[in-house]
């Protein structure tokens, strides 16, 4: 399970050292084998260890290529997938078509998201954290089912 937050520097050959609390855990249960991906969503990068890219494969098969969006999903999700390795100093190169989608410059951010990594453009973040902070203290939209039966 990845949770936290961390600022990162993304160094002039595009690589980005993994938060040391990680790095043995990955080490150890993947051997270091990672997929970075884009996020279809948003912004960002989605960069899960292999074990779970795995899963999110299978997941992907599942979708039916005459259904738009999960056609489109596939498309994106596999098509960016990029194979990385952690390196001797627990750092990944992020493919210069990946960085350019998330915009990411000298600064990033790295989110644990239970199963996998985001990785942000730190100002972008920034930027869309605090958007997302004020949607919700907007009270006019209404709560989706999934987090109305969340109990924190």
């Amino acid at each position: 399970m990845f949770r936290g937050f961390s600022t990162l520097s993304v160094d002039s050959k595009g690589r980005l050292a993994i938060p040391s609390r990680y790095r043995e855990r990955l080490s150890s249960e993947t051997g270091g084998c990672l997929v970075l991906t884009l996020n279809p969503m948003d912004r960002s990068l989605w960069l899960y260890p292999l074990i779970e890219w795995e899963f999110i494969e299978t997941k992907l098969a599942e979708l039916s290529d005459f259904d738009k969006q999960g056609r489109r999903t596939k498309q994106m999700m596999r098509g960016y997938a990029a194979d990385c390795q952690l390196d001797a100093q627990g750092r990944i190169l992020i493919p210069q078509e990946l960085r350019d989608y998330a915009q990411l410059k000298k600064q990033a951010v790295i989110l644990g998201q239970g199963n996998k990594f985001e990785i942000w453009d730190e100002s972008a973040w920034r930027e869309q954290r605090d958007q997302w902070l004020e949607q919700i203290g907007d009270e006019s939209g209404e709560p989706s089912d999934a987090l109305r039966s969340l109990s924190l």
